[in-house]
């Protein structure tokens, strides 16, 4: 509950222009550390300051500020050292500049000193709700998650839409592997920060690593509309949709991605990886090379490039890059497998299943280890073996091409798939089959068609309805489905998804989450696009013959839309909502804001990260 020093603070904020409250806002530093593999968090900061203590410009503190803004973190410690030598300071005062020169220590990597003012600001002001968060980062960054979620309790309990908080706690719960946990602190961070992407790429990180690409899509089409230079997020989009084989698409965005972040050589590296699927191996070992050139350590670019090179037949240079590729990562499974296939392109079969064997005792359950073997078995005539293989790479990675068309040459088109019915779970002409632990529908009618039946909550999933939309909507049909059971603060709730399914080019527009508990979608038709306004808050608009349109923003920030203008659904607000997420401070409405297409000012999450 807020305490008589917030609400105070809040009459006080709440009374200033907004100009000048954002001003106050960014007086605080923010802290800006290194975030865990699927958790893209936010910079965190200071509360505001009460507006008859903020100290006016030049005064040590706002040196500080401004220069943790700028990434000078030394200068910012001087500062606050210099404003902490003030004996007059209130404790809610010094409390905040222990925090801001914290987090310019973390900058500095400085922990202990860290760790020092952060717990002294939380004894003078134990109920400075962004200590606590600020803390919890730090903790997170260095490996001690079940201790960070302590402080990100702790935040949210003092302010319960502290956004940045859940935000963050979701990123523990993701190195704890409690994905759903995860999932549902990011989607309350997504309703109290609907124009951040942080929350929106955390969230769809997640679904990703649970097999979930269209979802996954969902959210990072969001993320970049909310921020068209968002290049991590181009990235992300582009690995869903690798994992759905829709490699044109994942190029356009890996292309988007590099336009906004021209020297990462990752990028290059996954773009390398997209054209190899495509075997467009001139422009492969183009990106390969650039990647390289960025990051000559950078063992998957030679490993990439050595495959490329193979395909090629330019095995000299093949070896050459794989062999490099092993002497930077000696442990690396996937260099000796791609090496093993390349002796085994070159007709060097004994030297290959040595690297094979070496491949298998560094990583037996790689996906590319499988594969590998696989394609020696099938070299030595030993066809079922490798048909056990190519499906074992396929269960490993469902979707993973050479392994998929290794299959079909070796079983040929009439194999069985290895498909298992799952009995009383199908509707009408639908089935739902089993395959490699994932579940999809089939449909006779539509035989190139396999709809994957993504489940958001436990169980298994069964089919509810087939709708096929009357013009003037043509080719689009609805599948309804039962995507399992999850936990809520108001208990257990069944979850609904409909799959939007363009059935004359046997696509997949979309999976998206329909009913859940009492809350159930609303559906927006018109003849080439649908609106629809999920129900975790989310509105999505998608083309339904030319891929997915520009998508809604989450909370109800509907972005921007092909022919410029905005829309805005919801008005959600607290200061701790802002990309530099204050903790404490004025609750209440912010004003309506008018829907404009001009160019937004950048804020100091855009500085830190741009």
């Amino acid at each position: 509950m807020p305490t008589k020093t917030t609400r105070i603070w809040s009459q006080k904020l709440q009374a200033q222009p907004v100009r000048w409250r954002l001003a106050l806002m960014c007086t605080a530093s923010a802290l800006a550390l290194i975030a865990p593999p699927l958790a893209a968090q936010e910079p965190e900061t200071a509360a505001p300051v009460p507006a008859e203590a903020a100290p006016p410009a030049g005064k040590p503190a706002d040196v500080g500020a401004n220069a943790l803004a700028r990434g000078n973190a030394a200068d910012a410690v001087s500062s606050f050292t210099t404003a902490l030598a003030d004996t007059s300071l209130s404790n809610d005062r010094r409390a905040t500049l222990l925090n801001d020169r914290a987090v310019a220590y973390a900058r500095l990597n400085l922990i202990k000193a860290a760790i020092d003012d952060f717990n002294a600001a939380a004894v003078l002001f134990p109920e400075y709700a962004a200590v606590y968060n600020n803390r919890g980062n730090l903790l997170l960054t260095l490996g001690l998650p079940k201790e960070s979620i302590k402080d990100f309790d702790r935040a949210i309990v003092l302010a319960p839409g502290y956004a940045a908080a859940f935000n963050n706690r979701a990123g523990a719960y993701v190195k704890l592997g409690q994905m759903q946990d995860a999932i549902r602190d990011y989607t309350r961070a997504i309703s109290l920060m609907p124009e951040s992407p942080a929350p929106l790429t955390g969230r769809g990180r997640v679904h990703l690593s649970l097999m979930r690409p269209h979802t996954a899509t969902r959210d990072f089409t969001r993320a970049v509309n909310l921020d068209a230079r968002f290049a991590q997020g181009y990235r992300n989009r582009a690995e869903a949709k690798l994992a759905v084989q829709s490699y044109d698409e994942a190029i356009e965005d890996l292309s988007r991605a590099i336009a906004f972040d021209v020297a990462n050589a990752e990028i290059y590296t996954v773009r390398g990886q997209a054209y190899l699927a495509l075997r467009n191996v001139v422009s492969a070992i183009k990106d390969f090379t650039q990647a390289i050139d960025l990051n000559p350590k950078l063992a998957s670019a030679y490993q990439g490039r050595g495959l490329a090179h193979g395909l090629a037949e330019a095995y000299e240079e093949a070896y050459a890059d794989l062999n490099k590729a092993i002497e930077l990562d000696p442990r690396s499974s996937i260099a000796f497998a791609l090496r093993a296939y390349v002796y085994k392109l070159n007709g060097q079969l004994d030297i290959a299943l040595a690297d094979i064997e070496t491949a298998r005792k560094l990583g037996p359950e790689q996906p590319e280890v499988i594969w590998a073997l696989a394609e020696l078995e099938e070299a030595q005539g030993q066809p079922a073996k490798a048909i056990a293989d190519f499906r074992k790479a396929l269960s490993l990675r469902p979707g993973y091409k050479d392994a998929s068309e290794g299959l079909l040459r070796v079983a040929g088109p009439d194999a069985d798939t290895g498909d298992t019915d799952v009995q009383g779970a199908g509707i009408d002409f639908w089935r739902v089959v089993l395959r490699a632990n994932r579940y999809f529908a089939i449909n006779d009618q539509y035989p190139q068609l396999s709809l994957p039946l993504e489940m958001l909550g436990d169980g298994k999933p069964k089919l509810l309805e087939w709708e096929v939309k009357p013009p003037p909507v043509k080719g689009i049909g609805l599948l309804r489905f039962n995507g399992g059971n999850v936990k809520t603060a108001a208990g257990s709730e069944d979850i609904e998804l409909v799959a939007i399914v363009d059935f004359e080019a046997s696509n997949v527009i979309a999976i998206v989450p329909s009913k859940q508990g009492a809350k159930t979608a609303t559906w927006t038709w018109e003849p080439s696009r649908v609106v629809v306004a999920a129900v975790d808050g989310t509105t999505d608009e998608f083309n339904l013959r030319n891929g997915p349109a520009d998508v809604a923003g989450p909370g109800g920030f509907a972005g921007q839309r092909r022919d410029g203008t905005f829309v805005q659904r919801g008005d959600k607000w607290a200061p701790w909502n802002e990309p530099w997420a204050g903790g404490i401070g004025a609750q209440g409405p912010r004003p309506q804001r008018t829907a404009s297409p001009k160019k937004k000012a950048k804020t100091l999450f855009d500085l830190l990260f741009n």
